[in-house]
């Protein structure tokens, strides 16, 4: 080609080209985000109604089920689950990935809104939030004080720094755990009320009557406009005490006369402690589409004014940052960029020994690094870890086209031609073969950034970044590289002695290279028979390796959940979670910790434990979860689990493993199915921790009414159950203004009169004839064992078992036994599925094996097109069976995981191995065409010509990945994974190109002769 002759006689245009390149590079990066992965847009709705008192049973046949019917018709829904229980319906809805977050939302609550008038009138209206749905919110921050308590912590901070957290753009909610919001509760005496004749339904009836929000209007004069503001409102709670539910023989009757009024916390739900002490943890949940970098960068600059605003009677401090694991992470991968290009540099100079000829590859590295900003702009990318770890692999590519370039031109000079002939000679032979591996390992990652899903959306930008990088590299070593050789390189009249070093073990290299490449020749079957053998060992090799959807990192910390008996109250669940956090927190490696009691639901905890920072700790995340779960595993009072955080966003919140049994069937017959399963999901050597949330352990009060009985007092079913919602649920009545801010008045007995079922012997109800009945003469109470909520999952009776995978059991094996044992126990009329990262592999662990085989599928086309043979194209594929089973013994070793890292080192490992291919396959077809060699003589020939450039290409590619083998810290397993499928990939692949493919294309190659010359035009008849 000698287009590129235009580029070496013109200096000035090439350097204006790579300039240019730089200066749109360096003006994109400037305006380019910092994220953690690439942008993509993970959405759950959760609707939430409140119905206080109710029943499971009523919550799900009367709320649940047709809120479920009406959402299952929106848009784009990926699967929806529920959770039925005492006074409380809430519904997730997991849209499926990159689901406009809008426009769901706005869907959904047209669902909801289409069936409100079906729901029960007592019941509140449904609360539709929107968010990540991560497990844990984005920035913790607690608020303790020694004199405040956590309501008043909780009013504080709702009264002043919640409307300010909620300025922060990207914050869907500011979450408060553990202070429950303050309420006016009235504690009624039943005793008190049955002496002065009055029963809970027309104490009821009174405050909300009398405790009304007024709405006058407004009079209107000639002149003059008078607004109305009538006191019909209760605004303390010493006017609340004073109001009068009764008058008895001319002496009224007021609320303090039959009931304690205080202001309280409204309900006892759930709790939190911070470091050992009762606090007040403010969790920040990001929207969709935002950047948590950006989040906790905001609340950090605002932290010092909130600060200096507090409460000298309250303190704040954040304890746990999930940015902080981002930071160092990309710190880390920045790191490393640094460190493979000075490694890199180093390689070159060892091959090279020209330290002119050696700033020709070098300069291609900035080069392309920026250049590629510029074409990541384009496509709307942002800096991440996928394109920075693209850009660490592409300092080992980037430096190929170059290195080729020069490698062929310094060749010329050393035939004796000048360096400016020598660099034009040079780069017209090595034009085609540096297009030809541009474009396949550009078609290499087209598949990836075709791909859809999770796994897409992380390394569509990756693919396209290394992409990019290398078409960039490409139109530098066809521009700029050949233009600097011909400037920098000389004669080789006076090497100096490094060059003259180089040069001779260069060249023993070639000879013996040379004699052990014919010997090998004359032994053609025996290679062709290694290489079947080694083709027919993947599958084995396969089976032999672990395999997960992504590698457990050290994001420095880790989650811990409890469980506690299904009778078990909040007293117990905190003291229990408090001990086990206390007796964690004595670890060298922990820095602090948050407990949560009553999250994710009523019977269980939640903790966070946060590490010390990477460097000052010794003990890896994985090493501080098996301490831990030595320590928990005899834990008595809850059962307790420690694992890490999910690995990839859009995981559904919980354990790691969750496998959801559902069935139209009724829950008993699914609790029987599902109990047969978990008991041998509990004895299986795969899981360390194993739970199901359907239990028939819930203490239930089943409360049977005399009917004959009520109607011969005149008692309707309705006066018994308001008595009853009245004096024992937690439900509000009303309202009421205290310095701006409503709060709930909520009536109840005292915990001490409904400490059991014979405690509703001293409630009273009204007969028809003004007579007050003991509620104890119409009903009758039995104490049964039922289910503390009624899960659903896509509308159907469901039972999850979810586990924690036992150390050393990987996600492939744990999902394989739970598939068999599915097949073996589930009766027809049972289905099951997957929840959280164990859905995520079942849905994306296989997708980049067909992304691998399409890959294949188009380098093929391509080659074929350049080779114009449909031959050569397999001689060259031959070798990335090869590779891949240097990359598969190194993984079934033990030192990596099958991974979506490892399985995109496969794919680039393709590109690569491919490249040496094309080297030797192009030399060897111009010496069929130009010289009239046979195919032993031209693979030969052409195999000793690129062996330089083919090492020199596989050591600065090795060279490159160096720092990923070593790393540490943040990210590192996964960088480790992909550094290792390359690197073992790519060095024994190498050895297979020099010489199983010179064998392989001594059978199968394509006889390349002159293509006959076309008819003269004129001649033409």
């Amino acid at each position: 080609m000698r287009f590129t002759d235009t580029f070496i006689r013109r200096p000035v245009l090439a350097v204006s080209i790579s300039l240019l390149l730089v200066l749109l590079g360096l003006q994109a990066l400037r305006d380019m985000q910092l994220r953690e992965y690439p942008e993509m847009t993970n959405t759950v709705v959760t609707v939430t109604t409140s119905y206080w008192g109710a029943n499971a049973d009523l919550i799900q046949g009367f709320i649940t089920q047709p809120l479920e019917q009406a959402i299952a018709q929106a848009d784009n829904v990926d699967f929806m689950t529920s959770q039925s229980s005492l006074g409380s319906s809430t519904i997730t809805v997991q849209m499926k990935l990159n689901t406009d977050p809008n426009a769901a939302l706005a869907n959904i609550l047209a669902k909801v809104n289409s069936v409100r008038s079906q729901l029960p009138s007592e019941a509140e209206d449904p609360a539709v939030d929107m968010s990540t749905g991560s497990s844990t919110s984005v920035i913790y921050i607690a608020f303790t004080s020694p004199e405040l308590n956590a309501s008043q912590i909780n009013d504080y901070l709702e009264r002043v720094i919640q409307p300010q957290l909620f300025t922060i753009p990207g914050v869907a909610k500011v979450n408060l755990y553990g202070g429950i919001k303050f309420a006016l509760r009235v504690w009624l005496d039943p005793q008190k009320m049955a002496a002065l004749d009055l029963t809970a339904t027309e104490v009821a009836q009174v405050l909300e009557a009398n405790n009304f929000q007024s709405a006058p209007g407004q009079a209107v004069g000639v002149f003059n406009l008078y607004n109305g503001e009538v006191n019909s409102q209760v605004t303390s709670t010493e006017e609340l005490e004073r109001m009068v539910v009764a008058s008895r023989g001319g002496s009224v009757i007021r609320l303090a006369d039959i009931a304690e009024v205080s202001l309280e916390k409204s309900r006892d739900s759930y709790r939190a402690i911070a470091n050992g002490r009762n606090a007040v943890v403010v969790g920040m949940d990001a929207t969709p589409t935002a950047n948590p970098l950006d989040i906790t960068k905001d609340v950090r600059a605002m932290m010092p004014n909130l600060a200096k605003n507090l409460p000298d009677t309250i303190e704040m401090k954040v304890l746990y940052d999930s940015t902080l694991a981002i930071e160092e992470s990309i710190d880390e991968v920045i790191r490393t960029i640094v460190e493979a290009g000075i490694i890199v540099l180093v390689v070159i100079t060892l091959f090279l020994g020209n330290f002119r000829a050696v700033l020709i590859p070098v300069i291609t590295i900035p080069l392309s690094l920026i250049g590629v900003i510029m074409v990541m702009a384009m496509f709307g990318f942002s800096l991440n870890l996928m394109t920075l770890l693209a850009m660490v692999l592409a300092i080992g590519l980037v430096v190929d086209d170059a290195i080729v370039v020069v490698e062929n031109v310094d060749r010329h000079i050393k035939m004796g031609k000048g360096p400016f002939e020598a660099a034009v000679i040079g780069t017209r032979e090595i034009a085609v073969p540096v297009i030809a591996m541009t474009i396949t390992l550009g078609a290499v990652y087209a598949p990836i950034a075709l791909m859809g899903g999770v796994t897409g959306s992380l390394f569509a930008e990756f693919a396209l970044t290394l992409a990019g990088s290398v078409f960039i590299s490409g139109i530098v070593a066809l521009t700029l590289s050949p233009m600097m050789c011909s400037k920098l390189l000389q004669p080789h009249t006076e090497p100096n002695r490094f060059e003259q070093g180089v040069e001779r073990v260069l060249n023993a290299v070639n000879r013996s290279y040379d004699r052990w490449l014919r010997a090998v020749l004359d032994h053609r079957p025996v290679v062709v028979v290694f290489a079947a053998l080694v083709f027919l060992s993947l599958p084995l090799l396969f089976r032999f390796i672990p395999s997960e959807l992504a590698p457990s990192e050290d994001k420095g910390g880790f989650m811990m959940m409890g469980k506690a008996p299904a009778t078990a109250n909040l007293d117990y669940i905190q003291n229990h979670a408090q001990e086990t956090a206390e007796k964690v927190a004595e670890l060298d490696a922990v820095d602090s910790w948050l407990a949560f009691s009553g999250v994710p639901q009523s019977n269980m905890a939640m903790g966070i434990m946060n590490l010390k920072t990477w460097s000052q700790r010794e003990d890896s995340q994985a090493e501080v979860i098996k301490q831990t779960s030595g320590m928990i595993a005899d834990s008595a009072g809850l059962a307790i689990s420690a694992f890490s955080f999910p690995e990839l966003p859009g995981a559904s919140s919980g354990l790691p493993v969750q496998m959801v049994i559902s069935t139209p069937n009724s829950f008993e017959s699914l609790f029987e199915v599902a109990s047969q399963m978990y008991e041998q999901i509990k004895v299986s050597p795969y899981f360390v921790y194993s739970e199901m949330d359907l239990a028939y352990d819930s203490a239930t009060m089943k409360i049977k009414i005399d009917r004959d009985k009520a109607g011969a007092y005149g008692i309707t079913m309705q006066d018994i159950g308001l008595t009853l919602s009245t004096l024992m649920s937690d439900g509000y009545i009303n309202r009421v203004d205290l310095d701006g801010r409503g709060y709930e008045v909520i009536t109840q007995v005292p915990r001490e009169l409904r400490l059991n079922p014979e405690s509703t012997a001293s409630y009273y109800v009204r007969a028809a004839n003004g007579q007050a009945v003991p509620l104890s003469e119409l009903i009758t109470i039995d104490v049964k064992g039922q289910p503390r909520s009624l899960p659903h999952f896509n509308q159907l009776n469901s039972a999850t078992i979810g586990g924690v995978a036992m150390p050393g059991s990987s996600m492939g094996d744990v999902v394989s036994y739970l598939d068999q044992l599915a097949a073996e126990q589930l009766p027809t009329g049972y289905q099951y599925d997957y929840l959280g990262e164990s859905r995520q592999y079942v849905e994306e662990g296989a997708a980049l094996y067909e992304t691998f085989l399409l890959a294949l599928a188009i380098i093929f086309l391509v080659l074929a097109s350049q080779f114009e043979s449909l031959r050569d194209p397999l001689v060259i594929l031959v070798s990335v069976p090869l590779a891949v089973c240097g990359a598969l013994i190194a993984m079934a070793w033990g030192l990596s995981t099958m991974n979506i890292y490892a399985q995109v080192g496969l794919v680039t490992l393709i590109g690569l191995i491919t490249k040496h291919g094309i080297l030797i396959c192009e030399v060897a077809k111009e010496a069929q065409l130009h010289h009239g060699k046979n195919r032993v003589e031209a693979v030969i020939e052409a195999a000793s010509i690129r062996l330089r450039a083919i090492l020199m290409t596989t050591l600065s590619m090795v060279a490159g990945l160096i720092p990923l083998l070593m790393a540490s810290g943040a990210g590192a397993v996964s960088r480790f994974s992909i550094g290792l499928v390359i690197v073992a990939g790519l060095m024994i692949g190498t050895i297979f190109t020099l010489f199983v493919l010179p064998v392989i294309y001594t059978f199968l190659a394509s006889e390349h002769k002159p293509l006959a010359p076309l008819p003269d035009a004129a001649n033409s008849p």
